[in-house]
């Protein structure tokens, strides 16, 4: 039945050490770092691989994203958090890394009539003259899908890659079952 290929666009995870961390006296130990206050709470801290950005807040609190994968992801957050190590010994080397958001894009390779959608499918909203795709909340698996009248796809909200294919997979199954498609 998966006839239809996800490609993961961004996966958002964070991470709490357990641990206030003072954020000027670990900065230094990480390269290129971007720290200003005026601006964000955080610590700004763009790793180059993986390719990801991860945001460092006092409260030891940290949010990685621009991953590929779910890998990249926890990678990103242990490079960042063993380099702050060298600076305070203290920030503990266990710690729970949860993915929170993993944004995936699809093609259903059809045009979509957008306002049919919009009548036919149930739990979506669709308003042109704001955005230009039609919102599409899906129960289970718990995902928004954003539906384009080029057949472009893109899921949201997934906590798992399979979430994500399957949230497609059952859309692109519906909108067949009401004809859409």
């Amino acid at each position: 039945m998966s006839d239809v290929e996800i490609k993961v666009e961004n996966i958002v995870a964070s991470a709490t050490l357990g641990k206030s961390i003072d954020l000027p006296q670990v900065a230094p130990a990480l390269e290129g770092v971007e720290y200003n206050l005026e601006q964000f709470p955080g610590l700004v801290y763009k790793l180059k691989e993986p390719k990801t950005a991860a945001l460092i807040f006092g409260s030891g609190k940290l949010v990685c994203t621009g991953a590929k994968s779910i890998e990249d992801s926890k990678k990103a957050i242990h490079i960042a958090v063993d380099k702050m190590r060298t600076l305070d010994p203290d920030i503990p080397t266990e710690f729970e890394i949860k993915v929170q958001n993993i944004v995936a894009s699809a093609n259903l390779m059809k045009t979509l009539n957008l306002e049919a959608v919009a009548l036919d499918l149930e739990n979506t909203e669709y308003e042109p003259e704001q955005f230009p795709g039609l919102v599409y909340r899906l129960g289970e698996p718990k995902v928004v899908l954003l539906l384009f009248g080029s057949g472009k796809v893109v899921c949201t909200g997934a906590k798992t890659i399979s979430d994500a294919q399957l949230g497609v997979e059952k859309t692109k199954e519906r909108l067949t079952e009401l004809d859409l498609l």
